[in-house]
């Protein structure tokens, strides 16, 4: 078998980040919550969503969407630097499946008539980064990294249901399916030997993660 050299390793993380950016990333068979969404929004009497109903859907979409953008940069920065090839494998089996997410709130955005956040690429570039580093201090605390990422996006979506407007069924589906998937990746990671992070790293996480739903809401 051909032995991957660092200039291959430097196009399949161009790859990766121009497919995240911009399309092209592959995603599994699972429906789109959607589905299930509008079946049970044609049972009940549809009410449209207002305008101001429309775009704060669409500023919450968008900042799920990066979300997932940094997600996919923090799992490639991790599997490059890892050092066991067991956790390099979980890293990349959750970024395949972070893409189910990337795919249904870009879908989502087009159907609020919306885009994508403009910061994306910056944000891409600054979680690949953290996430290198991540893995490179040690698997441990990659795997933890892991663990407090997704716990703090379990809380954010937990406050983007409760903002969602209640006739938005649609975009209520993909964040409770996306809400399930992110607890379990939490959970395999701190079963695959996460450590808890210290607490001014936690902070310093909520801190950042706050400064970029601020901006992406808008744009």
């Amino acid at each position: 078998m051909r032995q991957i050299s660092p200039v291959d390793k430097v196009i399949m993380i161009a790859d990766n980040a121009l497919k995240t950016l911009f399309g092209g990333y592959q995603v599994t068979e699972r429906a789109n919550p959607t589905e299930s969404a509008t079946l049970k929004s044609s049972i009940q009497e549809t009410i449209p969503l207002t305008l101001e109903e429309q775009k704060n859907a669409a500023g919450l979409m968008r900042i799920n969407h990066c979300g997932e953008v940094c997600a996919q940069a923090l799992y490639q920065g991790q599997a490059m630097t890892a050092r066991l090839p067991e956790v390099r494998d979980k890293m990349a089996q959750a970024a395949a499946e972070e893409n189910d997410h990337l795919n249904w709130c870009a879908d989502r955005l087009k159907q609020l008539d919306s885009s994508p956040s403009f910061f994306n690429p910056a944000w891409y570039i600054g979680s690949f980064a953290i996430g290198a580093i991540a893995g490179a201090v040690g698997d441990q605390w990659s795997l933890g990294f892991v663990a407090e990422t997704e716990h703090q996006v379990v809380r954010h979506l937990d406050n983007h249901l409760q903002k969602l407007p209640e006739a938005d069924w649609e975009s209520r589906a993909i964040l409770t399916q996306m809400r399930e998937d992110e607890l379990q990746h939490a959970t395999t990671a701190l079963a695959a030997g996460g450590a808890d992070l210290p607490v001014p790293v936690k902070k310093i996480m909520g801190v950042m993660s706050k400064v970029m739903t601020s901006t992406v809401y808008y744009v």
